[in-house]
């Protein structure tokens, strides 16, 4: 039976995320903007960031907590809001901004790959993944929670 290997995501050698076999590496660039998209889908942040607030969400997003001298008002915001944004390991927001960005690589690489393409929704708007060894199938990604009530709001 041929199994296919599947290669790692890599963009760089400043982050690495690891999940079984896999291991994806991203640059710094890469890695901030997968963390900021990943909190904007889960309506965290209401858009892009500065610069600081983005530096917050990656420490976040890498270590776990923002620390206790944040760069920006985003990080002070988290650690004030740090019991309603942190809980079972699989419900806290740490750990949907890893997933959304490990989902994003992986499915980067798929792409790369060729064993999925992107296609476009007339009617939702919205862009997918297609398998094209399935009659291009799209595939069906698993919902993610919303933190929007106690979303960062600049002000």
């Amino acid at each position: 039976m041929d199994q296919l290997r599947r290669g790692n995501y890599d963009s760089g050698q400043d982050y690495v995320l690891e999940y079984g076999e896999l291991r994806f590496t991203f640059n710094e660039r890469d890695f901030a903007e997968r963390v900021e998209q990943a909190a904007i889908k889960l309506q965290f942040v209401p858009g892009q960031l500065a610069d600081e607030e983005r530096e917050d969400l990656v420490n976040l997003a890498v270590n776990g907590e923002v620390g206790e001298e944040p760069h920006s008002r985003l990080g002070q915001h988290v650690n004030r809001c740090w019991q309603r944004l942190v809980g079972a390991s699989d419900r806290s927001l740490v750990h949907w901004l890893r997933r959304l960005v490990f989902r994003g690589a992986w499915l980067d690489q798929r792409v790369m790959e060729g064993e999925l393409e992107i296609v476009f929704d007339d009617r939702a708007h919205t862009f997918g993944y297609a398998q094209p060894d399935r009659d291009y199938e799209v595939i069906e990604l698993s919902p993610e929670p919303s933190w929007a009530e106690v979303a960062y709001q600049r002000g």
